[in-house]
């Protein structure tokens, strides 16, 4: 069986430094990096696929902004099959407004599970279904039903807030650039939260 490991897939590796939106001398700085998986075509390979359904379908859910940007934090994708690409992972999307220069959290989550994806006879993926990870005190009983063997895997990716933000900012970089926005820094939600320049 074919399988891919991946810890942390983004699709750019523009990151910056953070500080405090509220006050722009503060000294505090956290710099911010990402692990990226080269692909040969960035428009058309299956987690482009997926990311478009976490657009259209999961971040529809939500208290709606100026643009959706999701990322994902695959814990290992199966590709023997082209007609089922299992991918399993932390898959996240987030609501954002411009305002200015800086796009500001409005809403977003968390949506664990394994995307089912095919390839059409056109060579272009689509999704056919999402195996979610259900809430609450169901929340383990269906995360270990759906991952198995990856359980312990899933785990550490889901607990790993540190790599978790590092593929967020750089997903966020890569679609400031790609959409050509005029956004130099992301705020998250609340009054005094941490701010995030780009490079």
């Amino acid at each position: 069986m074919k399988k891919i490991f991946l810890w942390a897939i983004a699709a750019a590796v523009i990151c910056g430094m953070a500080t405090s939106c509220k006050n722009e001398d503060s000294k505090s700085e956290t710099s911010a990096s990402a692990s990226t998986e080269a692909k040969a075509d960035t428009t058309n390979t299956y987690l482009t696929a997926i990311e478009q359904y976490m657009v259209d379908t999961l971040g529809s859910q939500y208290s709606q902004g100026d643009v959706c940007i999701p990322f994902c934090r695959v814990v290992e994708a199966d590709v023997t099959d082209k007609n089922d690409i299992k991918v399993w992972g932390d898959f996240w999307v987030d609501n954002y407004k411009l305002a200015g220069d800086t796009l500001k959290s409005v809403s977003g989550g968390s949506h664990p599970g394994m995307f089912h994806v095919k390839m059409n006879d056109d060579g272009k993926f689509e999704v056919t279904g999402f195996d979610a990870v259900a809430d609450g005190s169901d929340f383990q009983p269906s995360a270990k039903r759906i991952f198995g063997d990856k359980f312990e895997s899933f785990q550490r990716v889901n607990s790993d807030d540190e790599g978790r933000q590092h593929v967020r900012l750089a997903a966020v970089a890569n679609y400031v650039k790609s959409h050509d926005l005029k956004a130099s820094l992301l705020q998250d939600y609340g009054s005094g939260s941490q701010c995030y320049k780009f490079k």
